[in-house]
This record gives structure tokens, C-alpha cells and sequence, in this order.
């Protein structure tokens, strides 16, 4: 058996596995799927006993493991202290993740801690008819699942015709992340309260702003930010546009965010773990409001952080995993920006044609940092897609780095000009 040591990774995909590979400690270590991506992903259903099962059976045969990790969410932060726990492996507690991922759980712990940051909240039960009546909130407000990723069943609520007509995609679609999330809860000795809860959903006060992630880790009890991404938004929608790393924001507000984080991490007991904090900053108000806390990496960042960094965050998580502090990153990258771009259409349809190698080979000639990720295949209808928002559908993703902003921007343009994506549109039929 080898001396290097043995990391299991919840969701292991060629992507990250690259990145992982690249990182300085990689030389003394190799990585295992403890779940590969595709069992935990595009599934008709989740069934977590199984899941879990695989873990153990992988990692009982291999015979060695030194750390487990996952830049995933649900059901990958889940699995990682389950797994952890059962090999007395450095990981944050299962309870702690669970209070990050139950949004009315983690909205009650935040409120706790940092009042004036949260939003207006109420959980409700999808099934129940008098559900609109029993949130006592005008519209607009936002409703989603107490558990989802990627704003799976979020809605902008501007009336109650309108909650109502969205009940009837969130009654059909709920349990798709509801039952295998409270299988934990119910499996692993957690509050009961959630447990058993009816209600699924959370409906909030909308916050808006200038949108960003925090990104961060809890060593031995320490707080610790090490990075701020932007979250660009297309214009008058809710969708991002993309992610932009470092942050345009004020010294001042940064500093805030990361008091703010400090504290809410504090409450929940989150440790030995890396985590990241979506927060908006409202300019008019000189307001900042919490959004979500996610108890791992955010692996859409990975990229951007190694082309300013000169290595990807996944050091962080990794280190951590290992019972090591992690060291600063340090600007040894070849940029001083970079972006995550999200290529998106909002109009269901059939992908007739994605970009030819020889088209992306191209553009890396002029661009040599260029990473182009694709979701969709030819043939494919946008409809097979998961866990999209509720508004677009994503078809890739444009990995760019640069010297300044616009330089960033004209980039993009050029690489939009160059590169094919034709999507056929469905019909839509004509009222008479």
C-alpha cells in the first residue's frame, strides 16, 4: 500500500479531479470516488441509504482513508461527516451542516445572532390551502423548498394567483429533495422538530443589491475569510450572469460581511470545515443581508480562483479535510481578475449544435486560459437538464481571466462571436 494519503471525494467528476491534481499537495496524495458524480446527480430520485452503502463499501474495499471531502452540495456536505464520523475523520458535525442546510433551521439560528441581516421569514407546508393566507406577507416575496441547490423551485411571488398556480410545480416536484434531506434528519438522531416538520418551504422578504459569496473556513474554532466573489446578475433578471473574482466592493463593506460571517458561523458551531456565505449588499440602505450559507467550497469558483491565485481553493478544503490550517492564498496567478461566465437561454428548446473543438482550440490560441464546460449535447432538449433555476436554462460554462474588467469583457464578446451554440426553440402555440 502506498504511503501518499487516501482522500475520498464525495461527487468526484473530471473537472475538479483536474484541479485536485494540479494542486502542490497533490504529489502526496491520491484521490478516490467515495460517490461519483454521476450517482449523485441527474437522478429520477435519491436514495440516500444507498448512497451511503457505496461510501462504505468503496472505501471499506480500498482499505486506507485520510480525509473525505465534497465541493457539492446535497447530498455531498451531507455525506462527508456521516463518512467522516464512521472512520474518526477530521469534518465538520453532521448537526452543523444540517443547521446550514435546513433554511428555516439556519434562518432561525442567523436570526439569533444577526437580526437586522435576515430577512423577513416563515416556513409553510406546500399542501396545506390555506397556506397564502397563513404567511401574512405582501407581496413580492420569494418562496423555495427548505432544501434545494441551485434555486430548484424558487419563485418570485408577486400575488396570490401567482403562489397558487406555482404550488401546483412545487406540490408535484417537492419531495425529489424533501424526503432524502429529512431521511438524514429522521436516520441520524436530529431535532425532531425538523424532522417532522410539514412545512417544506420557507417564503421571504425579497433582499437585493449588489450580490456576492464570501468564501471562507472554520479551523480548530477560527473563523476565517479569504475571498469575495461578485455575483453579476443579468440585467432585470434573476439569473446570474456571472462570477466575478476579486469584488468591486468597498474595502469597508467587505470587512463588514466578514464580521457578519464570523458570527453567524459562530452561532451555528460550524468547524473544521471550508464554507461558503451569499450575501447581498443594498447601497441605498448601506444595508448587508445574509442569503445562504453553504457548509463547503464553491467548486463554480474553483477556476477563477486558480487563475488569480495560482491555485485553486480546493487546497483549502483539502488541507482542512487533513487536519492541517490551511496557508494563505497567495496573487501568484497570471490574472488579476477572472470570471466564471454562465451561458444561458430562457426559452425551453432542442440544442441542435454546441461549439466544435476546433472552434474552442481557436479561441485558446488567442486566449490560452480559456475553459469552456458544457451541460448540454446535441440532440438534447433543455427540459433534461437538472436542477436549473426556475428561470433559464444553463448551457455552459466560460472560465476567462484577464488584467482589468473590460479587458475581461471584451474577451467574452469575442469568444460569443466565435463560438456556436444554436438551440432550436419549441413552439409555442398559437391562442386564437
Amino acid at each position: 500500500m502506498t504511503d501518499k494519503k487516501q482522500i475520498f471525494v464525495v461527487g468526484l467528476d473530471d473537472f475538479n479531479l483536474e484541479k485536485l491534481n494540479r494542486l502542490p499537495e497533490a504529489k502526496d496524495c491520491e484521490f478516490h470516488p467515495a460517490v461519483k458524480y454521476q450517482e449523485m446527480r441527474g437522478l429520477e430520485q435519491f436514495n440516500m441509504e444507498k448512497l451511503i452503502e457505496t461510501a462504505f463499501e468503496r472505501i471499506d474495499q480500498h482499505g486506507k482513508i485520510d480525509a473525505v471531502v465534497s465541493y457539492y452540495d446535497f447530498p455531498g456536505t451531507d455525506l462527508v461527516p456521516i463518512i467522516a464520523d464512521r472512520y474518526k475523520l477530521t469534518a465538520p458535525s453532521l448537526e452543523s451542516v444540517l443547521k446550514c442546510e435546513h433554511k428555516y433551521w439556519s434562518r432561525l439560528e442567523q436570526n439569533k445572532v444577526i437580526p437586522r441581516s435576515v430577512p423577513m421569514f416563515v416556513a409553510f407546508d406546500p399542501f396545506d390551502n390555506q397556506a397564502y393566507q397563513k404567511i401574512e406577507m405582501i407581496p413580492p416575496f420569494w418562496i423555495k423548498p427548505i432544501k434545494s441547490f441551485r434555486s430548484f423551485l424558487a419563485y418570485r411571488i408577486n400575488s396570490e394567483y401567482e403562489f397558487n398556480d406555482y404550488m401546483q410545480e412545487v406540490r408535484e416536484h417537492i419531495e425529489y429533495m424533501s424526503e432524502p434531506f429529512n431521511y438524514i434528519f429522521k436516520n441520524y438522531h436530529l431535532p425532531e422538530e425538523f424532522a417532522y416538520m410539514n412545512e417544506t418551504c420557507i417564503a421571504e422578504s425579497p433582499v437585493s443589491g449588489h450580490q456576492c459569496t464570501v468564501e471562507g473556513y472554520v479551523y480548530d474554532g477560527e473563523v476565517v475569510v479569504y475571498g469575495i466573489v461578485d455575483s453579476v446578475r443579468e440585467e432585470d433578471r434573476s439569473s446570474f450572469a456571472r462570477y466575478e473574482y476579486p469584488s468591486s466592493l468597498p474595502q469597508e463593506i467587505q470587512f463588514r460581511m466578514a464580521d457578519l460571517t464570523r458570527r453567524a458561523i459562530t452561532q451555528i458551531g460550524l468547524n473544521n470545515s471550508a464554507f461558503n456565505i451569499e450575501f447581498f449588499y443594498n447601497h441605498t440602505m448601506n444595508h448587508i443581508f445574509l442569503l445562504e450559507i453553504n457548509p463547503r467550497i464553491s467548486q463554480a469558483h474553483t477556476d477563477i480562483f486558480e487563475k488569480v491565485h495560482g491555485v485553486s481553493h480546493h487546497s483549502i478544503m483539502l488541507n482542512i479535510a487533513l487536519g492541517r490550517r490551511p496557508k494563505a492564498l497567495e496573487y501568484k496567478g497570471n490574472y488579476r481578475i477572472a470570471s466564471n461566465f454562465m451561458l444561458r437561454i430562457y426559452e425551453p428548446g432542442r440544442v441542435k449544435k454546441v461549439p466544435s473543438q476546433e472552434e474552442v482550440d481557436k479561441l485558446r490560441e488567442k486566449y490560452p486560459e480559456l475553459t469552456l464546460k458544457l451541460h448540454v449535447k446535441e440532440g438534447m432538449h433543455l427540459s433534461e437538464l437538472q436542477g436549473q433555476d426556475s428561470y433559464s436554462y444553463e448551457l455552459a460554462n466560460l472560465f476567462l481571466g484577464a488584467r482589468n474588467q473590460e479587458e475581461l469583457i471584451h474577451k467574452y464578446d469575442d469568444c460569443m462571436a466565435n463560438l456556436t451554440f444554436d438551440v432550436e426553440l419549441d413552439e409555442v402555440p398559437q391562442v386564437h
